[in-house]
Protein backbone atom coordinates (compact mmCIF):
# COMPACT_ATOMS: atom_id res chain seq x y z
CA UNK A 1 0.00 0.00 0.00
CA UNK A 2 1.37 3.68 -1.13
CA UNK A 3 1.21 5.16 2.49
CA UNK A 4 1.47 8.44 0.41
CA UNK A 5 -2.00 8.27 -1.42
CA UNK A 6 -4.72 5.98 -0.35
CA UNK A 7 -6.66 4.88 -3.39
CA UNK A 8 -10.22 3.67 -2.71
CA UNK A 9 -12.84 2.20 -4.16
CA UNK A 10 -16.57 2.84 -2.78
CA UNK A 11 -19.41 0.38 -2.64
CA UNK A 12 -22.84 2.26 -2.32
CA UNK A 13 -21.70 5.39 -3.45
CA UNK A 14 -24.89 7.00 -4.78
CA UNK A 15 -26.50 6.66 -1.00
CA UNK A 16 -26.22 9.71 1.16
CA UNK A 17 -22.41 8.66 3.24
CA UNK A 18 -21.46 7.15 -0.20
CA UNK A 19 -21.81 10.54 -2.08
CA UNK A 20 -20.00 12.24 1.21
CA UNK A 21 -17.04 9.89 1.24
CA UNK A 22 -16.65 10.21 -2.90
CA UNK A 23 -16.37 13.62 -2.79
CA UNK A 24 -14.16 14.09 0.00
CA UNK A 25 -11.78 11.10 -2.03
CA UNK A 26 -11.55 13.50 -4.63
CA UNK A 27 -10.89 16.43 -3.14
CA UNK A 28 -9.05 15.42 -0.17
CA UNK A 29 -4.84 15.63 -0.40
CA UNK A 30 -3.75 11.68 -0.44
CA UNK A 31 -6.68 10.29 -1.34
CA UNK A 32 -7.81 9.06 -4.62
CA UNK A 33 -11.33 7.62 -5.87
CA UNK A 34 -10.35 4.43 -8.08
CA UNK A 35 -14.51 3.29 -8.42
CA UNK A 36 -17.63 3.31 -7.56
CA UNK A 37 -20.05 0.18 -6.72
CA UNK A 38 -24.05 0.67 -6.84
CA UNK A 39 -26.53 -2.36 -7.02
CA UNK A 40 -27.24 -3.83 -9.98
CA UNK A 41 -30.17 -2.60 -11.71
CA UNK A 42 -29.54 1.20 -11.30
CA UNK A 43 -29.84 3.36 -13.49
CA UNK A 44 -26.47 5.05 -12.53
CA UNK A 45 -24.69 1.80 -13.73
CA UNK A 46 -22.39 2.56 -16.76
CA UNK A 47 -22.53 6.27 -16.24
CA UNK A 48 -19.28 8.52 -15.71
CA UNK A 49 -18.58 9.46 -11.84
CA UNK A 50 -18.30 13.20 -13.15
CA UNK A 51 -21.36 12.84 -14.83
CA UNK A 52 -23.10 11.36 -11.61
CA UNK A 53 -21.33 12.35 -8.61
CA UNK A 54 -19.64 15.73 -10.02
CA UNK A 55 -16.76 14.67 -9.07
CA UNK A 56 -13.88 16.13 -11.21
CA UNK A 57 -10.46 14.55 -12.82
CA UNK A 58 -11.99 11.31 -11.81
CA UNK A 59 -11.79 8.51 -14.22
CA UNK A 60 -13.85 5.68 -15.10
CA UNK A 61 -17.94 4.79 -14.59
CA UNK A 62 -20.01 2.93 -11.98
CA UNK A 63 -20.26 -0.37 -11.85
CA UNK A 64 -22.33 -3.27 -10.55
CA UNK A 65 -19.88 -5.07 -9.47
CA UNK A 66 -16.65 -4.17 -7.42
CA UNK A 67 -14.71 -7.33 -9.30
CA UNK A 68 -15.65 -4.69 -12.31
CA UNK A 69 -12.94 -2.77 -11.55
CA UNK A 70 -9.61 -3.47 -13.04
CA UNK A 71 -7.43 -0.51 -11.68
CA UNK A 72 -5.54 -1.02 -8.46
CA UNK A 73 -6.58 -0.24 -5.07
CA UNK A 74 -5.16 -0.13 -1.90
CA UNK A 75 -9.31 0.19 0.46
CA UNK A 76 -13.01 -0.85 -0.09
CA UNK A 77 -15.28 1.44 1.40
CA UNK A 78 -19.01 0.61 2.24
CA UNK A 79 -21.43 1.79 3.91
CA UNK A 80 -24.50 0.19 2.90
CA UNK A 81 -26.54 -3.03 3.73
CA UNK A 82 -25.85 -5.99 5.73
CA UNK A 83 -26.41 -8.63 2.87
CA UNK A 84 -23.97 -5.68 0.46
CA UNK A 85 -21.26 -5.60 3.07
CA UNK A 86 -20.96 -9.31 3.47
CA UNK A 87 -20.28 -9.35 -0.36
CA UNK A 88 -17.98 -6.77 -0.04
CA UNK A 89 -16.29 -8.79 2.62
CA UNK A 90 -16.21 -11.79 0.25
CA UNK A 91 -14.43 -9.91 -2.35
CA UNK A 92 -11.95 -8.38 0.18
CA UNK A 93 -11.51 -12.26 1.63
CA UNK A 94 -10.68 -13.77 -1.90
CA UNK A 95 -8.39 -10.89 -2.94
CA UNK A 96 -6.91 -9.49 0.77
CA UNK A 97 -8.26 -5.83 0.17
CA UNK A 98 -8.24 -3.94 3.04
CA UNK A 99 -11.72 -2.22 4.29
CA UNK A 100 -13.94 -0.03 6.23
CA UNK A 101 -17.59 -1.08 6.82
CA UNK A 102 -19.83 1.16 8.16
CA UNK A 103 -22.79 -0.62 7.93
CA UNK A 104 -25.69 -0.84 10.87
CA UNK A 105 -27.97 -3.20 11.37
CA UNK A 106 -26.06 -6.75 11.26
CA UNK A 107 -27.84 -9.90 12.80
CA UNK A 108 -25.61 -11.72 15.39
CA UNK A 109 -25.14 -14.13 12.64
CA UNK A 110 -24.11 -12.06 9.91
CA UNK A 111 -21.90 -9.73 12.22
CA UNK A 112 -20.39 -13.47 13.09
CA UNK A 113 -19.65 -13.99 9.50
CA UNK A 114 -18.15 -11.02 9.03
CA UNK A 115 -15.59 -11.32 11.87
CA UNK A 116 -14.46 -15.31 9.91
CA UNK A 117 -14.66 -13.37 6.79
CA UNK A 118 -12.41 -10.95 8.29
CA UNK A 119 -9.34 -13.13 9.05
CA UNK A 120 -8.02 -13.04 5.64
CA UNK A 121 -7.81 -9.41 5.44
CA UNK A 122 -7.79 -6.19 7.62
CA UNK A 123 -11.19 -4.63 8.18
CA UNK A 124 -12.31 -1.78 10.54
CA UNK A 125 -15.97 -2.11 10.98
CA UNK A 126 -17.64 0.43 13.26
CA UNK A 127 -21.54 1.82 13.93
CA UNK A 128 -20.08 5.01 13.55
CA UNK A 129 -16.92 6.66 12.08
CA UNK A 130 -16.99 9.91 14.01
CA UNK A 131 -13.86 10.52 16.40
CA UNK A 132 -16.61 12.67 18.90
CA UNK A 133 -18.73 9.23 19.18
CA UNK A 134 -15.06 6.85 19.38
CA UNK A 135 -14.56 8.69 22.36
CA UNK A 136 -18.23 8.61 23.46
CA UNK A 137 -17.75 4.97 23.64
CA UNK A 138 -14.59 5.30 25.63
CA UNK A 139 -16.44 8.10 27.90
CA UNK A 140 -19.75 5.63 28.27
CA UNK A 141 -17.32 2.93 29.49
CA UNK A 142 -15.59 5.33 32.11
CA UNK A 143 -18.74 6.58 33.97
CA UNK A 144 -20.65 3.44 33.77
CA UNK A 145 -17.49 2.13 35.98
CA UNK A 146 -17.37 4.80 38.18
CA UNK A 147 -21.23 4.77 38.37
CA UNK A 148 -21.99 1.10 38.89
CA UNK A 149 -24.53 1.79 41.58
CA UNK A 150 -27.25 4.06 42.53
CA UNK A 151 -27.47 5.09 39.08
CA UNK A 152 -29.81 4.35 36.08
CA UNK A 153 -28.46 4.55 32.64
CA UNK A 154 -31.19 5.35 29.52
CA UNK A 155 -30.29 5.59 26.03
CA UNK A 156 -31.83 7.89 23.76
CA UNK A 157 -31.25 7.92 20.06
CA UNK A 158 -32.86 10.10 17.25
CA UNK A 159 -32.42 10.51 13.42
CA UNK A 160 -34.02 11.30 10.20
CA UNK A 161 -37.05 9.71 8.98
CA UNK A 162 -35.78 8.02 6.36
CA UNK A 163 -33.62 6.06 8.66
CA UNK A 164 -34.47 2.12 8.13
CA UNK A 165 -32.99 0.20 11.00
CA UNK A 166 -33.61 0.95 15.02
CA UNK A 167 -32.65 1.29 17.28
CA UNK A 168 -29.23 3.09 15.46
CA UNK A 169 -26.03 0.62 15.41
CA UNK A 170 -24.16 3.84 17.59
CA UNK A 171 -27.02 3.25 20.46
CA UNK A 172 -26.61 -0.35 20.37
CA UNK A 173 -23.10 -0.26 20.49
CA UNK A 174 -23.27 2.24 23.52
CA UNK A 175 -25.79 -0.62 25.12
CA UNK A 176 -23.24 -3.09 24.72
CA UNK A 177 -21.04 -1.18 26.30
CA UNK A 178 -22.58 -0.42 29.25
CA UNK A 179 -23.91 -4.40 29.50
CA UNK A 180 -20.36 -5.06 29.79
CA UNK A 181 -19.05 -2.78 32.18
CA UNK A 182 -21.93 -3.60 34.60
CA UNK A 183 -21.34 -7.33 33.89
CA UNK A 184 -25.00 -7.87 32.38
CA UNK A 185 -26.70 -9.93 29.35
CA UNK A 186 -28.04 -7.29 27.09
CA UNK A 187 -30.96 -9.36 25.74
CA UNK A 188 -31.98 -9.61 28.96
CA UNK A 189 -31.38 -6.44 30.24
CA UNK A 190 -32.01 -4.22 27.09
CA UNK A 191 -35.99 -2.71 27.25
CA UNK A 192 -36.57 -0.90 23.75
CA UNK A 193 -39.70 0.42 24.06
CA UNK A 194 -42.29 1.00 27.64
CA UNK A 195 -45.58 1.01 27.50
CA UNK A 196 -48.81 0.67 29.76
CA UNK A 197 -48.72 -0.18 33.46
CA UNK A 198 -44.73 -1.61 33.39
CA UNK A 199 -44.15 -1.60 36.58
CA UNK A 200 -41.32 -0.02 38.89
CA UNK A 201 -37.66 0.04 36.88
CA UNK A 202 -35.48 -3.14 37.10
CA UNK A 203 -31.93 -2.22 38.90
CA UNK A 204 -30.41 -4.16 36.06
CA UNK A 205 -31.94 -2.75 33.41
CA UNK A 206 -30.63 -0.74 30.37
CA UNK A 207 -33.43 1.43 28.05
CA UNK A 208 -32.74 2.11 24.45
CA UNK A 209 -35.52 4.73 22.84
CA UNK A 210 -35.20 5.46 18.99
CA UNK A 211 -36.74 8.51 17.70
CA UNK A 212 -37.21 9.67 14.13
CA UNK A 213 -38.00 13.08 12.48
CA UNK A 214 -36.77 15.49 9.69
CA UNK A 215 -33.03 15.84 8.81
CA UNK A 216 -31.49 14.99 12.06
CA UNK A 217 -28.19 13.48 11.00
CA UNK A 218 -27.77 11.88 14.21
CA UNK A 219 -28.17 12.38 18.01
CA UNK A 220 -27.06 10.24 20.65
CA UNK A 221 -27.86 10.44 24.47
CA UNK A 222 -26.83 8.70 27.47
CA UNK A 223 -28.21 9.55 31.14
CA UNK A 224 -27.38 8.26 34.51
CA UNK A 225 -29.83 8.98 36.51
CA UNK A 226 -29.12 9.14 40.20
CA UNK A 227 -31.19 10.62 43.40
CA UNK A 228 -30.98 14.20 43.23
CA UNK A 229 -28.89 14.31 40.45
CA UNK A 230 -27.99 13.14 36.66
CA UNK A 231 -25.24 12.55 34.28
CA UNK A 232 -25.67 13.32 30.93
CA UNK A 233 -23.31 12.34 27.88
CA UNK A 234 -24.70 13.89 24.76
CA UNK A 235 -23.57 13.56 20.65
CA UNK A 236 -24.92 15.57 17.80
CA UNK A 237 -23.95 15.25 14.53
CA UNK A 238 -24.95 18.33 12.14
CA UNK A 239 -22.99 17.10 9.32
CA UNK A 240 -22.54 13.31 7.58
CA UNK A 241 -19.15 14.88 6.84
CA UNK A 242 -18.06 13.89 10.54
CA UNK A 243 -18.64 10.32 9.40
CA UNK A 244 -17.08 10.41 6.27
CA UNK A 245 -13.69 12.24 7.54
CA UNK A 246 -13.50 9.21 10.08
CA UNK A 247 -14.09 6.83 7.24
CA UNK A 248 -11.16 8.37 5.43
CA UNK A 249 -9.14 8.48 8.83
CA UNK A 250 -9.51 4.78 8.94
CA UNK A 251 -8.99 4.12 5.61
CA UNK A 252 -4.87 5.48 5.67
CA UNK A 253 -4.72 3.15 8.98
CA UNK A 254 -6.32 -0.05 8.08
CA UNK A 255 -4.16 -0.23 4.88
CA UNK A 256 -0.76 -1.49 7.41
CA UNK A 257 -2.50 -3.48 9.41
CA UNK A 258 -2.69 -7.38 9.32
CA UNK A 259 -5.47 -9.11 8.85
CA UNK A 260 -8.51 -8.96 11.39
CA UNK A 261 -11.85 -7.33 12.56
CA UNK A 262 -10.55 -3.46 14.13
CA UNK A 263 -12.75 -0.84 14.99
CA UNK A 264 -12.24 2.76 15.87
CA UNK A 265 -11.46 2.68 18.90
CA UNK A 266 -8.18 0.74 17.37
CA UNK A 267 -7.99 3.44 15.11
CA UNK A 268 -7.75 6.19 17.39
CA UNK A 269 -5.12 4.48 19.52
CA UNK A 270 -7.90 4.38 22.16
CA UNK A 271 -7.75 0.98 24.01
Amino acid sequence: MNTDLVSCVVVGALGRMGQRICHLLATVPGFSLKGAVECPGNPCIGKSLTETLGVRDVAGCIVDDLAAITERFDVVIDFTFPEVSLKTATFCNRSGTAAVIGTTGFTVEQFQQLQELSAAFPCVCAPNMSVGVTVLFKLVNDVAQALRTGFDVEVVEMHHRHKKDAPSGTALRIAQILAQAYGWDLAQAGVYQRRGITGARRDAEIGIQSLRGGDVVGEHTVLFAGTGERLELVHRAYSRDCFAQGALTAARWVGAQPAGMYDMQDVLGLR
